[in-house]
């Protein structure tokens, strides 16, 4: 017996409502700037089988990646218990790259039968690895990016496994805010238990596993839909990343996109190979892209949930950029390579979706970590963050500037949390004035940021678009490309996009990111 469209409808928002108070939980109590200031996290729940059925609207990078996360904890434990609670990293084993840390929680009903679980994944701010902040753009392998953590039982029928936990405490840099932020994420799931009691309560959990079936059914009916108006064909596209920051340049990505009646297919044959740089992408974060990129193009008001994304197929070559394996170094396949399989898929299918197409945003996160002990306290301090960018215009409106955009939707860092917390001092914090893209709309600008080290540190950055534009669409001119720039008193040099330097205090970074592309040609230029 099917359950009634009211109580579906019902069902689907109050297991949104699960998530969002999840994530509000993990931000409320997360203990580094990163989580509880810029919102690096994200929140779902799954039905026994471990398929989504509904998320916070959080980060994309992590929720379409979430769901390898929860099969590879359903494969890895032989067997769940009320209490228990999995955390897993691993990119090679469910998890995106390292910092990226996730708690799967299984939820059972009052017979112990097991009906449902949690899942939250926060960005932590070191996992240790080769440089503070385990953001390395000169690592060459995994090994060098930080801990691996396979799925593992991190609690037990309720108890804490402190041996697991001193383990990974015992190989970061700052484990006072690491124990800080995975309490929060153990507290999220937590939530998640006690609201699904509640829900339990009003509908039962019979209707409520049931209705977790049919909300899957109708975001496949719905997306297959939305992919039949869509002409049938085959949509091909090319991008490039930069580097690697090894010495290769100019990364090939290349999709081919064929819609077949209502399903589609896309196929990475002639991407680059996996490179010695941290760019490489494991498969679920290239899924994860893909997952985004045509919800977007298609009709994003659909359900987010595994039903959603059943249409939808992906060839990806094995040790590829957009399908790596061990060793290779994954940190910025994560953040850089994921938002170039977006640029690529958007500019393939916005012939068949041009109302829905926007040209290209800044096409990189801009990721920024500096580290190293603070002198007055004498005690270790790690930052991270990503820096905003310009977005591409549409053919209605222009490009936003200074926005995080595709699969980050995380917030900036106040200049007040950073100069508070960090031995640091933010000079400039401005729009890039004329990185836009020009057209009938405009590309949103750019940002500068300027960040003084007020004592010695290491700072990395992990960037890309330094030497290709963001394209423009529909004869827009593509967006400003970015530039990083090392000051030391009156002597200012370039700092590489991918790469790590000692600073001295005093010694300047200035980031300044990519403007996104603009629509339309700029002799058609204007506001009406």
């Amino acid at each position: 017996m099917r359950t009634d469209a009211v109580t579906l409808e019902v069902l689907r928002h109050a297991l949104t409502g699960v998530a969002e108070e999840m994530l509000a939980a993990l931000i409320r109590t997360g203990l580094s700037p990163n989580i509880r200031e810029r919102h690096d996290c994200s929140t779902a729940l799954f039905d026994a089988d471990g398929q989504m059925v509904a998320q916070s609207e959080s980060m994309p990078v992590h929720l379409g990646a979430m769901p390898f996360s929860v099969a590879a904890a359903i494969e890895a434990v032989e067997s769940f218990e009320p209490g228990d609670v999995v955390a897993l990293n691993d990119p090679f084993h469910g998890g995106a790259h390292l910092p990226d840390l996730t708690l799967v929680t299984p939820l059972f009903d009052d017979d112990e039968d097991l009906k449902a679980f949690a899942a939250n994944r926060a960005h932590h701010a070191d996992v240790g690895g080769m440089r503070p902040g385990s953001v390395a753009g000169d690592a060459t392998e995994i090994y060098q990016e930080g801990f691996r953590i396979p799925p593992i039982k991190l609690w037990r029928q309720g108890r804490l496994n402190d041996e697991a936990l001193a383990l990974f405490l015992a190989n970061v840099r700052t484990p006072r805010e690491r124990e800080g932020d995975l309490r929060a994420q153990y507290a999220a799931n937590e939530t998640a238990r006690q609201r699904l009691t509640s829900l339990v309560d009003r509908f039962g959990w019979s209707t409520l596993t049931k209705g977790m079936l049919q909300l899957n059914d109708y975001s496949e009916r719905r997306m297959r839909s939305a992919i039949a108006e869509l002409p049938d064909g085959t949509y091909a596209a090319e991008d490039v990343l930069d580097d690697d920051g090894h010495g290769r340049s100019d990364l090939p990505i290349q999709a081919a996109v064929t819609i077949d009646d209502d399903r589609i297919l896309i196929d990475f044959k002639g991407t680059a190979g996996q490179v010695d740089g941290p760019l490489n992408a494991p498969f679920a974060v290239t899924a994860s892209a893909v997952y985004y990129a045509i919800r977007c193009l298609t009709d994003p008001t659909i359900p987010p949930n595994a039903g959603c994304y059943r249409p939808i197929a992906l060839n990806a070559p094995t040790r590829s950029l957009v399908n790596a394996e061990l060793p290779a170094a994954v940190v910025g396949g994560n953040l850089e390579t994921s938002q170039r399989i977006v640029d690529v898929l958007i500019k393939a299918l916005s012939e068949v979706a041009p109302e829905r197409a926007i040209a290209a945003c800044q096409g990189t996160m801009n990721n920024l970590t500096f580290g190293g002990v603070n002198p007055d306290t004498n005690e270790p301090f790690t930052f991270y963050e990503t820096i905003a960018g310009g977005v591409g215009a549409s053919a209605h409106r222009d490009g936003p500037d200074g926005t995080h955009s595709h699969m980050t939707n995380t917030l900036n860092t106040p200049i007040e949390v950073m100069e508070s917390s960090y031995p640091v001092r933010v000079e400039r914090y401005e729009l890039r004035e004329g990185s836009g893209g020009n057209g009938h709309r405009r590309g949103g600008h750019g940002l500068r940021r300027d960040v003084r080290a007020l004592v010695p540190m290491t700072v990395s950055l992990l960037a890309d678009r330094r030497c290709h534009r963001p394209y423009g669409l529909n004869g827009g001119d593509p967006g400003v490309s970015g530039e990083d720039r090392l000051i030391k008193g009156d002597d200012e040099r370039a700092f590489p996009s991918k790469g790590s330097r000692q600073l001295r205090s005093g010694d300047v970074i200035s980031i300044r990111t990519p403007g996104g592309g603009g629509h339309g040609t700029p002799e058609g230029s204007g506001n009406d």
